[in-house]
């Protein structure tokens, strides 16, 4: 082989590298660019099917109104709309913090207390099943009318998805990671969070992700039973005024206020996953 042939080679194998590194990284941008773009264009397209089939059909407003109605309503009650946010985001997001702290306390001590499990387990169980409308009416005859029973609902629909997701990472450990922490000499506080808690994360961000969601849901049920603020109870005063374009605009409020929530959530899963390539991508 020529001197000339031997130093081109370098030169050729770096420009297919860069060539191949340029590709890819146009490859996820389009990826990227698809997963934000398909949604929206599927939303559109329904709110202009949405929209014509109400001016093509003559459906009458207050059976479903038309987007636009919606949107003149969301603008026109704006301040309305978010004045009655503000009480159902601190019951959900209140509710959230008790009932996800609550279940992560009780599932360390079913892995370290299989008693405890054995007894309380099925308690946990029968309580969720439960349906939320049945006992929503207890709650507020026990706690009240005010924002500890709306709380509370919020705080037990959370509970149970991040008890049962819980108790299993913290259980599903490694048994040659678990050997290695006690050849080590690691104490008991050391196994917990550096391995069990650890290995957990992905568990509870899962159950976290339902919560954020399920909490709303919980606040609005609770505003259902007795309440005069909120997203919940104006949901109620629309249904019986017959205002749909208020109702849909106020559930428009409340279903963005669950994703922006969620949203959050997964943003610091992202943050506090970034070695678990797998769970957050």
């Amino acid at each position: 082989m020529s001197a000339s042939a031997i130093e081109a080679a370098p030169v050729s194998k770096t420009f297919d590298d860069d060539d191949a590194q340029a590709r890819f990284d146009a490859d996820r941008r389009y990826l990227a660019w698809r997963r934000r773009l398909l949604p929206v264009i599927a939303t559109v397209g329904i709110l202009i099917v949405w929209e014509a089939s109400v001016h093509i059909f003559g459906i009458r407003p207050f059976i479903a109104p038309a987007p636009s109605a919606v949107a003149v309503m969301f603008v026109q009650k704006f301040p309305l709309l978010m004045a009655n946010l503000g009480p159902t985001a601190i019951e959900a997001i209140s509710g959230f913090l008790i009932g996800n702290i609550a279940a992560v306390l009780i599932a360390t001590s079913f892995v370290y207390q299989r008693t405890v499990e054995e007894a309380f387990f099925p308690v946990a169980v029968m309580v969720h099943t439960i349906p939320v409308m049945a006992y929503a009416p207890i709650l507020v005859l026990l706690l009240g009318n005010g924002m500890a029973a709306k709380v509370a609902i919020a705080a037990m629909i959370c509970f149970f998805p991040t008890l049962v997701n819980m108790t299993r990472g913290l259980r599903n450990v490694n048994p040659q990671h678990m050997e290695l922490m006690r050849i080590l000499s690691a104490s008991p506080t050391e196994i917990f969070f550096k391995l069990r808690f650890k290995n957990s994360l992905p568990y509870l961000f899962s159950a976290l992700k339902i919560a954020a969601a399920t909490s709303v849901i919980g606040a609005i049920v609770g505003e259902w039973i007795g309440s005069t603020t909120g997203i919940g109870a104006l949901i109620i005063q629309a249904t019986y005024n017959f205002d749909s374009p208020l109702l849909y605009a106020t559930i428009v409020v409340g279903s963005c206020f669950s994703a922006l929530f969620f949203g959050i959530i997964s943003w610091a899963e992202r943050l506090s996953l970034k070695w678990n390539v797998a769970e957050t991508a």
